[in-house]
């Protein structure tokens, strides 16, 4: 059985791009019998820019509740808080000990921002070192990512061969599995959608806030007579994500045969998106409105993952001449 592994930042709430283009496919890739899923939420990689404690609290729980309220199966697979397997922390220094200063320079994460240093802390420097005991630290065999994380993923792969080649075979050296079909969903201004651009959905909304969130759409200025083009609009986008055939055949008429403004398609998707998610937005509000579950299975998914981790750290620690 392979041992797949995937973490969340606790930044916000899970937005329609972040479940589309990666917590659905994890969730349907976790089906598969021949795997065991290990997925976390890196709150402790989030304290690098997040440092109000209660909203990255709250941020932590909203992706717990997430995962969950979209069917993630805790029996089968874990699910746990980052910061409750300490043994990461310990690994991580044991892991930058090996780890080259030009290495860490030259990882986008700190390039992105060595223009404007008095905003860089030392967290957010070694941050590919504890993404590298985040991943070790459980004998992960294949690590889903991003293209703009494959960097990441090799310096894991250098660090972990590196320590190998001096200590005879201690870790696991994860396969780096990129989708190159990931999903690319539009925010409400036509970008990428993104927290960093504030033009995300969140599906979790109360109805109200949610229906104002897409009717916020931005389009172009054709009236309503006038036929549309499906291929320029953002609303269509989303829309095609989310429809069966049937109902994305029909929305395409409607645009191109007219007297179908931006309002009746804004008011379609908002339905599609009601009715897609009715079942997770229910589930969400029951775990967030009484956190008791969500602490149980997080308690859960941290004394499985513990398991594993106090193995691994103490392979570690041997081969480093510690007790273990």
């Amino acid at each position: 059985m392979s041992r797949i592994l995937t973490g969340i930042q606790s930044t916000n709430i899970p937005h329609l791009g972040n479940i589309l283009g990666a917590m659905l496919p994890a969730i349907e890739m976790s089906k598969d019998e021949k795997h065991q899923c290990l997925f976390f939420i890196a709150d402790l990689h989030s304290i690098t820019t997040i440092k109000d404690a209660e909203f990255r609290k709250n941020s932590t729980y909203a992706v717990a509740a997430a995962w969950l309220a979209l069917g993630f199966d805790v029996n089968k697979n874990l699910l746990y808080r980052q910061s409750d397997v300490p043994e990461v922390c310990e690994l991580t220094w044991y892991l930058n000990c090996f780890t080259p200063f030009p290495m860490l320079a030259n990882a986008h994460s700190f390039k992105d921002k060595s223009d404007r240093l008095s905003d860089v802390n030392a967290g957010l420097f070694t941050y590919p070192v504890l993404m590298a005991a985040d991943i070790l630290l459980y004998d992960s065999n294949i690590v889903p990512v991003g293209k703009d994380q494959i960097q990441h993923l090799e310096i894991t792969r250098d660090i972990a061969t590196k320590f190998n080649n001096a200590y005879g075979e201690t870790f696991v050296v994860p396969e780096v599995k990129v989708d190159e079909q990931v999903m690319i969903v539009p925010g409400t201004d036509g970008q990428k959608m993104s927290k960093s651009y504030n033009n995300f959905v969140n599906i979790f909304l109360p109805e109200k806030e949610l229906k104002k969130s897409v009717m916020g759409i931005i389009t172009d200025a054709k009236t309503l007579e006038e036929p549309k083009d499906p291929g320029a609009c953002t609303i269509f986008k989303i829309y095609q994500l989310l429809a069966n055939s049937t109902q994305l055949e029909e929305m395409k008429k409607n645009y191109l045969a007219g007297n179908f403004g931006y309002g009746h398609a804004k008011t379609a998707l908002f339905q599609l998106i009601m009715e897609k998610f009715n079942h997770a937005r229910s589930e969400y509000n029951r775990l967030m409105n009484d956190k008791s579950d969500l602490d149980h299975e997080l308690k859960k998914g941290e004394e499985k993952a513990r398991i594993i981790a106090t193995d691994v750290l103490s392979r570690v620690r041997g081969k480093l001449g510690f007790s273990s």
